[in-house]
C-alpha cells in the first residue's frame, strides 16, 4: 500500500528590491494625486448669485439674490457672499438672469436716469435696429427725419437734420411676431418732449454715436 503523497514543494520567489521600490513610489504618487484633488475640491468660494429676473434700473433686494459655493477661477469677477449686504439696495446696471453670478460691474448706486434727464421710449422696427447690440450706457443720437414734402424742402435748402444726444438705459428683446425692439433712451429734460413728439409722428431714427460721443 502506497504511502501518502507529499505536496509539491513551491520554492519562494526572490523579491527584487527594484520592484519593491517602484511599488512604493507608485503608492506615494497616488497618494499625492489624491491630496491635490482634495485640495482643489476644498478650495471653494462663497459667491452671490441671481435667483430671479431683475430688470435694468431695478433696486436689488435680498429676495433677488442667493449664495453658492464653487471653485472660482481668479479671472472671474464675482461679488463674494460676505459682501451681499453691500449690493442690496443698489440698482441693476444690466438685466440680470436667474442662475448667473453677480459681478460688481452689474450693479450701480446711481439712478440710470440722472437729474435733469427724461426717459423716452422708442420703438424700432427690425430694419431700424442696429446690428451692434444696444447696451445700457451706450451713447446714441436721435435724428429727426421729416415727412417726404418737408424732406425735399430741407434737401434744397441744405439744412442739416435735427439731432438729440441720448444714452441707452434699456433695450428690450424683439417682440414675437413684429420684431419691434423698444429702447429706453435718456435725453436732457429740455429735449425729451421734442424726442417724444418725433416718436409719435414716426419721424425719429436712432443711430449709434461715435465711441468718443461725437
Amino acid at each position: 500500500m502506497a504511502g501518502p503523497v507529499a505536496p509539491p514543494r513551491v520554492s519562494a520567489r526572490r523579491r527584487r528590491p527594484g520592484v519593491i521600490a517602484l511599488s512604493l513610489a507608485l503608492i506615494a504618487a497616488g497618494g499625492a494625486g489624491v491630496a491635490v484633488l482634495l485640495l482643489q475640491v476644498g478650495n471653494r468660494t462663497e459667491v452671490v448669485t441671481v435667483v430671479r429676473d431683475v430688470q435694468v434700473g431695478q433696486v436689488l433686494t435680498e429676495d433677488d439674490l442667493g449664495k453658492a459655493s464653487l471653485a472660482l477661477d481668479p479671472a472671474v469677477k464675482a461679488v463674494r457672499a460676505d459682501n451681499l449686504e453691500s449690493v442690496v439696495g443698489k440698482r441693476a446696471a444690466v438685466e440680470l438672469k436667474p442662475g448667473s453670478l453677480l459681478a460688481p460691474s452689474q450693479v450701480t448706486k446711481d439712478n440710470l436716469v440722472k437729474p435733469g434727464e427724461q426717459l423716452v421710449p422708442i420703438g424700432l422696427k427690425p430694419e431700424q435696429v442696429p446690428a451692434t447690440a444696444l447696451v445700457p450706457g451706450q451713447k446714441v443720437k436721435l435724428v429727426h427725419v421729416p415727412a417726404q414734402g418737408a424732406a425735399d424742402t430741407d434737401e434744397k435748402s441744405g439744412a442739416a437734420p435735427q439731432t438729440i444726444d441720448g444714452r441707452v438705459v434699456k433695450a428690450s428683446s424683439a417682440a414675437p411676431g413684429t420684431g419691434i425692439v423698444v429702447v429706453d433712451v435718456a435725453t436732457s429734460a429740455t429735449e425729451g418732449p421734442t424726442a417724444a413728439a418725433w416718436v409719435a409722428a414716426g419721424t425719429l431714427r436712432l443711430i449709434l454715436a461715435a465711441p468718443d460721443g461725437g
